[in-house]
């Protein structure tokens, strides 16, 4: 019986905290709000956070139904069934844009998804972010690459994002072009043996710990929004005391107005989440877009949130009134309070490398590290920062005194509320504890995930292959009048053996062509004459050169036909006169051995039968000098794709968690921005009255908005302090984890301590104007 008297009076207590919160007048609905609005940014994130997965899973399921590769080593027939499609993937300034020709060679050709029939030839069928781009003046250069008519847009269920660019056009004379690469006969698209991927445990640990890192500063803010208002709140309490409530049912009243604002939180979290739902579909991340209907919160995480959400509240109302004595006459903490004690603040971070400790050293090859030892051990240690702060403030605060007038309010103000000001502060110092330790694990690993390309990219910037049956000076001579094309090295290439490749002879080597500048780029030549002809030592892996390189002796140029297969041999007779020369590392960063032959001295039979690349050195200095490349190789031949060379490659997996990382920080980031807006908006319509009372007897208002900025500024500093302590712990201790050698990225630590200071600094201006509003002489006024 005791126990449901116990429940109802829970029940009427919480009830009755809620009425006050909705019936105080314009103070109770303005904290009301303003907690709301806290509370409802974190829940948006939350809701967006528990959708990223499936929104992911649907893109990569989209990926594959839209695949039209041959999985199969023979190419299929032609049937009424079949289509003939060819990839001609390009970039547009920096910008993926995915191009396929199609041909189907009958009525009963598969249709791709979003395509309701198949342009004709000459016409084509885009995305909507694609056609906009073409109408657009940013899309000139693009339209002169795609002369086709457009007729249509792809549906939803073709695209794999709102902004992807994408587009199928017709064509009638693909099939002599099948090589079951670039272009390929198929009868269904889709990937019909699909294979999971094996579990990088790295690549595994980052993603735990990019969730973690994410949403602890959400919790964190969320926690601090219910919370809003706690000395007027506690003084209304005080009231409650005077008509009669005990202490316990004073804190159960406090903590249903704080689930008040937590459930209207949750009302306006769900409509900030469906608003920027509907705006994700003109939003792009890092090369990341979705559709609307991707963001669909799974149920169950849904309800985690909702239930989670007004708990929390109610919990850190009760933790936060424990050491407050709210008497009829007043709220006993306007009195020095206790010291705070510092042993129990330590167990958290210490917990937390505890629980990561077993770890160290277990790398990719000690099997998938413990998920819930990792969650729970990098949990510890964040939080360990919210409990680590207000002590530091404190202790901090108490020993700062002389300075400007506006120092000493800041000081004073700091002095009596510590615990406010730690609290502001909390989730911007988690963000960045956390961003500094996933720098670090990011930038250790990098390495295992990044691979030179050998590129020299300061001789060239990309590399096009002559068409086949395409004349190579011809086609040299169009890339260099080609706008932002510095120069041309045009080098066409082969491979010769001394017998005939039926008898797959055991020893070959390299052959070359080109002009005297272009072999010099390879080869390091004594002179050179139109009509030498060079044997090059030093080439690597090369061991046969020097036992071909006999006057008179006949050698054989490997030839292929379309499809690939082998196709008649081509005999050269070496001439009576080779030059020796020394090889050098090429524009792609190998040495060549072999042979070198300058044009004239290339019979027609061999010069049809090698392959011809173009080395293009750009002129950076001309806007968009990569367009008007790819439009000129376009122009020379459609299906062409001019090479963009990098430094180095990274792997896709890797890559994809570090963009994950990235989006997902640009969306913390902008909630820490906003709730901190909200919470230091609420913290000067607290002390509204107090400020008009200093103006109102003479305090200049520079005076003011300078002690207003130390208050933000030294709690900002010292939880910056804190994070980049904690995050760079974190840190090493991951490093430890996966076995990688401990480097402390002092740059990425700056940054990210930096950028957090930007966020508040953006918001102590944004903060200004209403601070402005309220230090005036008739906010005394009152009713």
């Amino acid at each position: 019986m005791s126990g449901r008297t116990s429940g109802t009076q829970w029940a009427r207590d919480l009830a009755m905290g809620t009425r006050f919160a909705f019936s105080g007048g314009r103070e109770g609905w303005i904290r009301a709000l303003l907690t709301a609005v806290g509370v409802g940014l974190g829940v948006a994130l939350l809701l967006l956070t528990t959708a990223l997965p499936g929104a992911l899973a649907e893109r990569d399921r989209r990926a594959d139904a839209r695949l039209d590769y041959t999985y199969s080593p023979e190419t299929p027939e032609k049937a009424d069934d079949t289509l003939v499609i060819s990839d001609l993937d390009t970039d547009y300034r920096d910008q993926e844009v995915r191009g396929r020709l199609v041909q189907p060679e009958g009525d009963k050709a598969p249709l791709p998804p979003g395509l309701r029939e198949y342009p004709a030839p000459g016409e084509m069928v885009v995305s909507p972010a694609l056609k906009e781009l073409l109408d657009s003046d940013g899309g000139r250069l693009l339209r002169e690459r795609l002369p086709y008519d457009v007729v249509g847009t792809i549906g939803e269920q073709g695209l794999i994002g709102s902004q992807e660019l994408a587009y199928y056009a017709g064509a009638d004379d693909l099939a002599p072009h099948i090589d079951n690469a670039l272009t390929a006969r198929i009868d269904a698209f889709g990937n019909p043996n699909p294979m999971e991927q094996e579990a990088d445990p790295v690549l595994v640990l980052l993603v735990l710990v990019v969730f973690v890192v994410l949403l602890m500063p959400v919790a964190v803010f969320i926690a601090a929004a219910v919370r809003f208002g706690g000395e007027r709140r506690d003084r209304r309490l005080a009231a409650l005391r005077l008509v009669g409530s005990d202490s316990r049912m004073t804190r159960r009243i406090a903590a249903g107005e704080a689930l008040a604002g937590a459930l209207l939180g949750l009302v306006f979290g769900t409509g900030f989440f469906l608003a920027g739902r509907e705006a994700a579909a003109s939003v792009e991340v890092f090369g990341i877009s979705v559709f609307p209907s991707y963001l669909n919160p799974s149920p169950l995480l849904a309800l985690l949130v909702a239930v989670a959400v007004p708990a929390a509240a109610v919990l850190v109302t009760l933790f936060a009134l424990r050491g407050v004595v709210i008497e009829p006459l007043g709220v006993v903490r306007t009195a020095r309070p206790a010291r705070r004690r510092l042993w129990w603040r330590l167990l958290l971070p210490l917990a937390g490398v505890g629980l990561l400790l077993p770890m160290i050293g277990q790398g990719r090859d000690g099997g998938d590290f413990n998920q819930y030892l990792v969650v729970s051990g990098v949990m510890c240690l964040l939080v360990g920062i919210t409990a680590l702060l207000p002590w530091i403030v404190e202790a901090v605060v108490a020993r700062l005194g002389a300075g400007s007038l506006s120092w000493q309010l800041a000081v004073r103000r700091l002095q009596l509320s510590s615990g406010a000001a730690a609290r502001m502060v909390n989730g911007i110092a988690v963000a960045v504890a956390g961003a500094i330790a996933l720098q670090m694990l990011f930038a250790g690993v990098d390495g295992d995930y990044t691979k030179s390309t050998g590129y020299d990219t300061t001789r060239a910037q990309m590399q096009m292959q002559v068409p086949e049956g395409t004349d190579m000076a011809s086609t040299a001579a169009k890339f260099e009048k080609t706008k932002g094309v510095r120069e041309v090295y045009a080098l066409s290439e082969g491979y010769l053996a001394d017998e005939p490749w039926e008898k797959e002879p055991e020893r070959g080597a390299q052959l070359t062509i080109g002009g005297c500048s272009a072999l010099r780029e390879v080869a390091k030549l004594p002179k050179c004459e139109d009509g030498d002809v060079f044997t090059v030592s030093g080439g690597e892996y090369d061991t046969d050169t020097p036992a071909l390189s006999e006057p008179g002796r006949k050698l054989y140029l490997e030839t292929t036909v379309p499809g690939g297969d082998r196709g008649k041999d081509v005999a050269w007779t070496l001439p009576k006169v080779l030059t020796p020369a020394d090889s050098v590392d090429d524009p792609t960063g190998s040495k060549r051995g072999g042979f070198l032959m300058t044009p004239a001295s290339v019979p027609p039979a061999v010069e049809r039968e090698v392959r011809g690349q173009l080395y293009l050195a750009l002129d950076e200095s001309v806007p968009d000098a990569r367009e008007h490349v790819r439009n000129t190789a376009a122009e020379i031949d459609p299906m062409s794709q001019p090479m963009t060379w990098s430094a180095t490659e990274r792997s896709e997996r890797f890559d994809s968690i570090r963009t994950g990382l990235f989006a997902g920080a640009v969306a913390v980031l902008a909630l820490i921005g906003a709730s901190l807006l909200v919470s230091q908006l609420e913290q000067l319509r607290e002390r509204r009255k107090l400020l008009s009372a200093l103006v109102a007897f003479g305090t200049r208002r520079r005076t003011l908005s300078l002690s207003v900025l130390w208050q933000t500024a030294i709690p900002i500093g010292l939880g910056l302090l804190l994070a980049a302590t904690v995050g760079t712990t974190l840190g090493t201790v991951l490093l430890r984890m996966t076995s990688t050698p401990v480097t402390v990225d002092w740059t990425s630590v700056l940054q990210m301590t930096g950028i957090g200071a930007g966020v508040v600094l953006a918001v102590t201006l944004l903060s200004l104007p209403p601070l402005l509003r309220m230090m005036r002489p008739d906010g005394l006024r009152t009713e």
